[in-house]
């Protein structure tokens, strides 16, 4: 939790988020001031819908069943954030556009990679990474060079497991100890892997402390 311009403690998942913008280019993003923390997958993860499954709200984060239509480092923040420097939001969450395939030209995809890389090098207050890999598949190639590029700019991140509901119940704690495995002796990989599903709702209340412990407002 943290407090408000008004002196009370609010919980940063207790309240309703929104979107306030759209950053298709490094010059567009908001002002450095409150932590963020990025979700980061290939495209059709999951990532849209982990995120409105986070924070409780169903048309918050745009789903498609189409890869790459997230195409902009899409920023919410709770309700009730003004926009004005005496009133920052306690954290914010930036939604990344998914790597590894689109329905787009080359041009644009190479742009739309450009920009997530760029973001992930360049932002002091970037506090964590949220890694995205889909429980039927596990880390793949294009994960891994991610993942490097992550150890290489030291940009802490943690691999979530999304769409555990699409698995047998007995190969989630097998996938977490072999994902584990996998980043051992990644030196910027938090040591801890969270299974979820947005469907079921598994595993939201772990990475909701997880992300109040990366930002600085656990209890």
């Amino acid at each position: 939790m943290t407090s408000s311009s008004d002196g009370t403690t609010r919980p940063i998942f207790g309240n309703p988020w929104i979107f306030i913008r759209g950053v298709p280019a490094m010059k567009f993003l908001p002002p450095e001031g409150p932590p963020e923390i990025a979700f980061a997958g290939r495209s059709n993860v999951g990532k849209s819908s982990l995120i409105n499954a986070l924070v409780g709200h169903k048309g918050l984060a745009r789903t498609s069943n189409t890869p790459g239509r997230t195409q902009e480092l899409n920023y919410f923040v709770p309700e009730g954030y003004t926009g004005h420097a005496t009133d920052l939001p306690p954290t914010a969450i930036v939604d990344m556009p998914g790597y590894g395939y689109a329905q787009a030209p080359k041009e644009q995809v190479d742009a739309w990679t450009k920009l997530v890389f760029d973001y992930l090098r360049g932002r002091s207050t970037l506090k964590r990474v949220y890694v995205l890999i889909d429980a039927r598949h596990g880390i793949k190639k294009n994960d891994e060079e991610v993942l490097s590029l992550l150890d290489k700019a030291a940009v802490s991140y943690q691999i979530v497991l999304t769409k555990t509901d699409k698995i047998k119940d007995p190969a989630v704690p097998k996938l977490v100890s072999e994902t584990l495995e996998k980043i051992r002796k990644r030196p910027a990989a938090y040591p801890v892997v969270i299974a979820t599903s947005s469907e079921k709702g598994g595993g939201l209340d772990e990475l909701r402390a997880a992300i109040n412990d990366a930002v600085g407002l656990g209890a």
